[in-house]
């Protein structure tokens, strides 16, 4: 991604603010795939999955190296979310076994 030089703090508010929005559109795809996921999985215990949580964990923060950013920032975030998606993936899961 080329990040471009701002000539005032209004551009570069905009930019910022043009990323947000991208991160959130991410971030709500990303949410759709993992409540997704719950009709693949037979157990709660396996929506839980630590070893997939961890992995996921590693390989954002090998990420987070690569372009320059605190890995315990990213990991932070990412304990968060997943956290949160665990949470929607179980209820969407139960709501699937009820029905």
């Amino acid at each position: 991604m080329k990040i471009e030089t701002c000539q005032s703090l209004e551009e570069l508010r905009n930019y910022i603010d043009t990323l947000d929005d991208s991160i959130v559109e991410l971030i709500a795809a990303r949410n759709a795939y993992v409540k997704q996921a719950a009709k693949f999985k037979q157990s709660v215990d396996e929506i839980k999955g630590k070893e997939r949580m961890e992995a996921v964990i590693n390989r954002v923060r090998m990420r987070a190296i690569e372009f320059g950013v605190s890995p315990n920032l990213l990991t932070s975030l990412y304990n968060i979310m997943i956290d949160e998606m665990v949470e929607a993936e179980i209820a969407e899961f139960r709501n699937a076994k009820s029905l």
